[in-house]
């Protein structure tokens, strides 16, 4: 574990490379400029007839320069397919018409739905579309964790074989009885089910959680926002769409065949916000401020794909950050008083790093240099760099894009991306960065030879600030399968096999998903950190959990909600390195409550409950 603490000084230095680096790049951005005029005017020409053909941009870039990563010794570790009984394979419903929410599917959870202390599998599943009925009827998938990494199709007896054009799944135990339940975001009305003794129930309507049937929505999330003891929910609302609109559009990639359209054509929605009541929810939404109209036009502003909670400020209550897709990302700042200001452009987070709004889909944030500073993710499009906004130190809603300077910019850039997130893959105490990656367009390689519609995930080793950059793409040739291509859509982990370490699953629109057992045989120590609520919501969302070994020092908010329509486990895996004890760890409830536990031994699931006096057994 490394002892790698940032102060201003090391920022600065940070910015001074983003500037040398933005001078590199420099001729490339003019190139860039000038294409984007060139398809500027094409679109003017195109937009003057209504029913014209759309033409979906066709740019034809160099892979770019990659850095210079060679570091330290980056660890021996793969990721390997498991034989795991898994047998769900994604339905998106295409029949040939090119309908835009074919592409963005399936979504995937992981928790522990029984109780029975092992992680399961929740997928998210489409169906036909009404015009276009097929023999198939899928329905979503849940499977039960035998402790081992095998798993067995659970999905009738636990009442979820059900047929609907899911898209992303939340859980959060919303009444507080010590089962997780489950919301379902999709195209069309969203659906609620209440677990009850891993026998789920359909409570949308009891629940109020419906939403809006001309809606399409996506990632979604429960976060207590009012410090109140019970989970809310946010969920994300996409494009204004349906067939008609969708048609009508006519875009091509070739100027002669349909093909699957970009967003900026379709008009914004307005996400929802819920507030838990104790029996049901109330959208909260037009009161609370998250709703965000385009200044010029006054119509709803977000395209939103991704949501995650972070207390940027420290002030115990938690922020909502959104992906938009095409249009500026969000930063919804907590104000403590049931409502938020919207601060994303304030804060350097809706645009890029030359002022661009980005075709963003997945997003997380972490504690990632083992500091006080929060960094924030977020995955974009092809030909768009990933980003990593990180916060300037003593400047809590003040964030600079550092993708470049610390190794993720370049080597991502060419790759489409959906899910990422944080996890400590080789347990050296040092979050890395794992990114799903695939395409929308199959023939895409026929008119950009830089592109596929398969993509490996990518894997960026976490050096702990012991080289040239922070991060290091790990060859693909090093990380086993994870090297597949794919059709790369939502992003999760958790510890399937129960071995300590963090395994991932990775689905694809269209396609099975890809389950990956971590292989390290590093030796390197770890604790798990289960927290149980009393006062506070019973999952401890939104809880930080710091750790203390010698002078060095560790941090991580119990967040399930990240990467792309996905929920990670909510047990916090810590990698430990070489040691083998924990010094101090310190826990802040979301109600504000400290705790703090001493000489905490490693490689154990420990559990903490809220207002205990010493570390449990």
């Amino acid at each position: 574990m490394s002892n790698a603490n940032h102060d201003p000084e090391d920022f600065q230095e940070e910015m001074k490379d983003d500037t040398v680096i933005a001078v590199a790049l420099k001729r490339s951005a003019l190139i860039l400029v000038l294409l984007a005029g060139i398809v500027a005017i094409t679109w003017f020409f195109l937009s003057k007839d209504e029913t014209a053909e759309v033409l979906i941009e066709r740019q034809t870039i160099s892979p770019p320069e990659v850095l210079n990563q060679e570091v330290a010794t980056r660890p021996d570790v793969l990721f390997q397919k498991m034989e795991t009984g898994v047998d769900f394979v994604h339905f998106n419903g295409a029949a040939g018409e090119k309908l835009l929410p074919e592409t963005m599917g399936g979504g995937v959870a992981v928790f522990d739905y029984d109780g029975d202390g092992f992680e399961d599998l929740f997928f998210t599943n489409s169906k036909s579309w009404p015009n276009q009925p097929s023999s198939e009827k899928p329905t979503q998938k849940l499977y039960r964790n035998d402790g081992s990494g095998n798993f067995q199709d659970v999905t009738a007896k636990a009442g979820l074989d059900i047929e609907w054009y899911a898209m992303g799944v939340a859980v959060g135990d919303v009444d507080n009885d010590g089962d997780a339940d489950l919301f379902l975001s999709a195209v069309g009305e969203n659906r609620f089910f209440l677990n009850q003794n891993g026998v789920f129930t359909d409570a949308t309507q009891s629940w109020a959680l419906a939403g809006e049937s001309s809606a399409w929505s996506t990632s979604a999330g429960f976060f207590d926002y009012d410090n109140d003891g019970d989970l809310d929910l946010f969920v994300c609302n996409y494009v204004v769409w349906n067939r008609d609109i969708d048609l009508e559009l006519g875009f091509t990639l070739n100027g002669k065949d349909r093909a699957y359209g970009p967003p900026k054509q379709y008009g914004g929605s307005h996400s929802y916000l819920y507030r838990n009541d104790g029996s049901s929810f109330t959208d909260v939404s037009s009161q609370a401020g998250i709703e965000v109209e385009n200044p010029a036009t006054g119509t709803p502003m977000g395209k939103a794909l991704a949501v995650t909670f972070s207390d940027l400020d420290n002030d115990g209550f938690l922020d909502i950050l959104v992906a938009n897709d095409t249009v500026q990302n969000f930063v919804f700042h907590n104000q403590g008083n049931g409502t938020f200001l919207e601060t994303g452009a304030q804060a350097g987070i809706a645009f890029d790093s030359q002022g661009l709004a980005t075709g963003a889909m997945g997003m997380d944030s972490s504690y990632f240099a083992n500091d006080s500073r929060i960094a924030v993710t977020i995955a974009n499009f092809a030909n768009e760099s990933t980003s990593l906004f990180v916060q300037q130190p003593g400047s809590p809603w003040q964030f600079a894009d550092l993708a470049n300077s610390m190794g993720i910019g370049s080597p991502s850039r060419l790759k489409l991306s959906f899910g990422l997130f944080f996890f400590d893959y080789d347990l050296d105490g040092n979050l890395d960065l794992l990114q799903a990656n695939g395409h929308l367009e199959e023939e895409i390689n026929t008119v950009q030879s830089s592109q596929f519609y398969r993509q490996s995930a990518q894997l960026f080793w976490n050096t702990g600030g012991n080289g040239p950059s922070q991060f290091v793409l790990a060859p693909e040739k090093e990380t086993g399968d994870l090297a597949v291509p794919l059709v790369g859509r939502a992003a999760a982990f958790g510890d399937f096999d129960g071995d300590g370490d963090l395994d991932v699953v990775l689905t694809q629109s269209g396609g099975a998903p890809l389950l990956l057992r971590n292989q390290q045989q590093l030796g390197h120590h770890w604790l798990k950190a289960s927290l149980i609520g009393k006062i506070s919501n019973r999952d401890a969302i939104g809880a930080i959990v710091s750790l203390k070994i010698g002078s060095e020092f560790q941090k991580s908010m119990v967040m399930p909600t990240r990467s792309y329509l996905s929920q990670v486990s909510p047990t916090l895996t810590f990698g430990l390195g070489n040691a083998n004890t924990i010094d101090e760890l310190k826990i802040r409830w979301p109600d504000g409550q400290e705790e703090v536990f001493n000489n905490i031994s490693a490689d154990q699931l420990t559990v903490f409950k809220q207002q205990t006096a010493a570390p449990p057994k």
